[in-house]
C-alpha cells in the first residue's frame, strides 16, 4: 500500500505532553482539527497524519487498513521524538485511535474519542456504502447533498438561508479529497467491541448529541464498551470543529488536564 505519511506537527516551546490527532473519513488534520489546533498546541506537542488521499498524502493503491493508519501515526510520533502520547480521534479516526491503543498499548496515555463508534451499525454502514459509491463515481455534488444534512445539526442547517445552504453544499463538494471513498470503506464490517473492552487507559467519549451521521446511541455504546470511560455530551452535529470548536477544545483539555496529561497554560 502506498502510504507516504504527511505529518503536520505543532509544538509548544516547553515541549508539552504528546497528543496525536486521528482525523475523520473525507477529512484531514487541517479540516477536522484546524479550528482547535492552536488551543491544543498551547499545552501539547501535537502530531497529526493525513491519511492516503487527503492533505499532502498520495492516494492509496490498495484498500486502507486500520493497522497501517495506526502505525503511520506512531511513526510520526517517533519522528518527533514522542515516546508516549494521548490520542484524539474524530469520527472514523476514533477507530484508528482504538486500533492504535491495542497495537501499541505501552505508548498510549489516554484516549479522547469524538463523534465516533465502536461498531458501524446498519444505518451508518448504509450511508457509508452510498458515500463510497458516489466518491468512486466522482459525484462530488451529490455526495455533498447527502452529507451536509447529515453532518450539520438541524439547528445549524435550518439557521442558514437557502442561498447559504447551497454555498455550503458547493464548498463541501469542492473539498472532497480523492481518498474520501477509501476512508469510509474502513467502515466495512467495523466492529471493535472485543478489542475496545481490553483497553485500560483513561478514556473520554464526547458524544455529539445532534449528530445525524453517527447516532448518539452508537456513541454511548462506545463509552459503555471502554472500561471506565467517561462520557460527555456536546450539543452539536457531526462537525464540532465547525459548530462548537471552543467547547470541544475545552472538553478535551479539561479531561487531559485532570488526568495529569495536559500542560498548564503559561501565566
Amino acid at each position: 500500500m502506498t502510504t507516504a505519511a504527511y505529518a503536520r506537527t505543532v509544538r509548544t516551546e516547553s515541549g508539552g505532553p504528546g497528543l496525536l490527532l486521528a482525523h475523520g473519513g473525507g477529512g484531514s488534520v487541517e479540516a477536522n482539527f484546524g479550528p482547535v489546533l492552536d488551543a491544543l498546541a498551547a499545552r501539547h506537542s501535537v502530531v497529526g497524519v493525513d491519511y492516503p488521499g487527503t492533505g499532502g498524502t498520495p492516494k492509496a493503491e490498495e484498500p486502507l487498513e486500520l493497522d497501517e493508519l495506526a502505525d503511520q501515526l506512531v511513526a510520526a510520533a517517533d519522528a518527533e521524538g514522542l515516546e508516549r502520547f494521548a490520542v484524539l480521534g474524530y469520527s472514523v479516526g476514533g477507530n484508528v485511535a482504538l486500533r492504535l491503543a491495542t497495537r501499541h498499548p505501552e505508548r498510549v496515555t489516554a484516549l479522547v474519542l469524538t463523534a465516533t463508534f465502536v461498531r458501524a451499525g446498519n444505518r451508518l454502514k448504509l450511508v457509508a456504502d452510498l458515500w463510497s459509491e458516489l466518491a468512486r463515481r466522482g459525484e462530488d455534488e451529490l455526495l455533498a447533498r447527502l452529507l451536509v444534512p447529515l453532518a450539520l445539526s438541524p439547528a445549524a442547517l435550518e439557521g442558514l438561508t437557502p442561498a447559504q445552504a447551497e454555498d455550503v453544499v458547493r464548498a463541501t463538494a469542492g473539498s472532497v479529497p480523492p481518498g474520501s471513498g477509501d476512508h469510509v470503506d474502513l467502515l466495512q464490517g467495523a466492529d471493535l467491541r472485543a478489542e475496545a473492552a481490553r483497553i485500560g487507559v483513561p478514556a473520554l467519549v464526547i458524544g455529539t448529541t445532534e449528530d445525524l451521521l453517527v447516532p448518539i446511541g452508537l456513541q454511548r455504546e462506545l463509552a459503555d464498551t471502554l472500561p471506565g470511560a467517561r462520557f460527555a455530551e456536546l450539543p452539536t452535529g457531526h462537525l464540532p470543529f465547525a459548530e462548537r470548536p471552543a467547547e470541544w477544545a475545552e472538553l478535551v483539555l479539561a479531561f487531559l488536564g485532570e488526568a495529569g496529561l495536559s500542560e498548564k497554560p503559561a501565566g
